[in-house]
């Protein structure tokens, strides 16, 4: 790997890409009308994903023009130092090895960096989790009278959170009858309040997922969680009125994903019973490690693995696909060529699929905490623009919200729609099989976009000509269509996989570090020192900017309680 990276703006491919893109006028009906193989060269298949890339405003010099652009900024030898367990975290000296989390046991040759044995580590932390989840799932794990657990209530933030709970309600119907998970995650006391407020103490377990042990809104929860349990449990007269018994009620009803030992301990919670993770696992790429022990008892060992084996198989493909057929490499440049070419701010993902009703906000951290950077890893400025603005919704629902801009509004929204051949729940509506109507939906949704609607074909229709123009549809609106058997725990895994290395690549063509977030890290200090000014400390709040105190000041004569 090189010690910098290359300015990809001083790169061939660049101008030649910025030359192509003043010379081409997108134009999918043509395009398809002249190369009848388009869709198929366009097509592409990693692990069990079928991916058409073929509805992006590219032609076949597009696609070579970016290839080139991999190559001269170094994407290739940057994946491979990545999986090599180079430091390719220069900001904070650390490899990257959120893929060595799926490297399935046995692998060959083993993964040693930095002289730890990578996988040797791995597959332990993994046993210890199996290990807890089976026992919770069996009834062995009883809360402190003796009852078995119901409720497991994971409480995290940002990556501890977002990936828990979007793979727990994507994975829905492979958890355990009578087991539920639920999730915590704001300092808003409403969270806590709604989420415990209906469940029996004697069977709720929590997972404080906090690799420091140190999380303000991480840390804030468990303890008041904590306080929940003991409050319930004496108000049911099962809990003594002394600190052994409460000690003994959070060691039965807490756990940890913590490397921080100590205060795991001081909080009450009994070490053996903590899971860790390494400095080489960024939060958003963690949902494969111990913080995804909530998903593991819900799901069980077994889809966890499969979980796991999806993530590996993604990952195999983008290590040894060539670059061609490489889907993560392809469609990473290709968010470049939308970004940095056609003018993009933001990427819709679109699942047409209820269970990954969370899929787009776990991409949002992903994504946007990865490449929302303005400075490159060798700490000289960017000389792009980087990072898009990812949001969406499940389909249909979003048809009737914001599909409308997407298909008629004036910016470029390049947009992912991801569905599945065969419905959890094929449910009929009289004849009318209603997944095949869900999916004409989807169909149609990139049909439209690419193709649009002549002012012809709607004067064709009989339409009033002072109304024509409002019903006509431009077309040339880039989508990429992602389609796989079923929603597997394999399945979501690549998914996944597929995200997270596309990512990788803009960050790399864009020479940021796509591994550090220093980004979250001013406001929370910020916190910190405005926190006293809420309590009275008149010092702290005369510190504060004109505008800032001003609404502290509203804050406090307002504040009813």
């Amino acid at each position: 790997m090189s010690t910098g990276p290359v300015d990809p703006t001083t790169t061939p491919a660049w101008a030649q890409l910025g030359a192509h893109q003043a010379a081409t006028t997108p134009d999918l009906a043509g395009w398809f009308a002249a190369d009848p193989q388009r869709a198929e060269q366009l097509s592409f298949t990693a692990a069990d994903l079928f991916v058409d890339l073929s509805k992006n405003l590219v032609t076949p010099e597009t696609v070579s023009l970016l290839l080139e652009l991999a190559e001269q900024t170094g994407v290739l030898a940057r994946r491979d130092a990545m999986f090599a367990g180079e430091h390719i975290n220069v900001t904070e000296d650390r490899a990257v090895l959120h893929t060595a989390l799926r490297r399935p046991a046995g692998a060959s040759p083993a993964l040693v960096v930095d002289g730890q044995d990578v996988d040797a580590d791995v597959q332990a932390e993994l046993g210890k989790v199996f290990a807890f989840a089976d026992a919770v799932r069996s009834g062995e794990w009883e809360g402190v009278t003796g009852k078995r657990i119901t409720h497991v209530v994971n409480i995290g933030i940002g990556g501890s959170d977002l990936g828990p709970v979007m793979a727990y309600e994507a994975l829905k119907p492979y958890a355990q009858a009578g087991l539920e998970c639920r999730f915590v995650s704001n300092i808003d006391p409403t969270d806590v309040a709604e989420t415990t407020k209906d469940l029996d103490p004697e069977t709720t377990l929590f997972i404080v997922a906090s690799k420091t042990f140190g999380t303000l809104e991480t840390l804030t929860n468990a303890r008041l969680s904590r306080a929940w349990l003991w409050a319930g449990l004496s108000a049911a007269g099962v809990l003594a009125d002394d600190d052994a018994a409460r000690k003994d009620a959070v060691a039965k009803h807490f756990v940890a994903v913590s490397t921080a030992l100590d205060k795991v301990a001081a909080f009450g919670i009994d070490p053996a019973n903590a899971f860790g993770f390494w400095d080489w696992v960024g939060g958003r790429y963690s949902v494969d490690s111990a913080i995804g022990t909530s998903l593991a008892v819900a799901i069980g060992p077994e889809h966890f693995r499969a979980f796991l084996a999806g993530f590996h198989a993604v990952d195999e493909h983008f290590r040894t696909t060539a670059p061609e057929q490489n889907v993560p490499l392809l469609m990473g440049l290709l968010n470049v060529w939308n970004v940095n070419f056609l003018g993009a701010h933001t990427h819709a993902v679109l699942p047409y699929s209820q269970y990954l009703h969370r899929f787009a906000a776990y991409l949002q951290q992903l994504t946007m905490e990865s490449n929302g950077k303005s400075v490159r890893y060798d700490g000289e400025p960017v000389t792009t623009d980087t990072g898009e603005v990812f949001w969406g919704e499940p389909g249909t629902n979003g048809q009737h919200a914001f599909y409308q801009l997407i298909h008629q509004g004036t910016r470029v929204i390049p947009a992912d729609f991801i569905a599945f051949a065969t419905p959890t729940h094929a449910l009929v509506d009289g004849d009318a099989d209603v997944h095949a109507l869900f999916m004409a939906n989807f169909f149609a949704q990139t049909k439209a976009l690419a193709f649009g609607k002549s002012a012809q074909e709607v004067r064709a229709e009989g339409t009033a000509e002072d109304v024509v123009p409002a019903r006509v549809f431009s077309g040339n609106r880039p989508t990429t269509s992602i389609l796989a058997p079923s929603l597997t725990p394999s399945v979501l895994g690549q998914l996944i996989a597929l995200y997270e290395h596309t990512t990788f690549v803009e960050g790399a063509v864009w020479g940021i570090d796509s591994f550090d977030q220093w980004g979250v890290e001013l406001g929370k200090k910020l916190a910190l020192e405005i926190a006293p000014a809420l309590t009275g400390d008149t010092a702290a709040l005369e510190a504060q900017d004109p505008s800032t105190g001003a609404l502290i000041r509203y804050y406090l004569a307002n504040r009813a309680n």
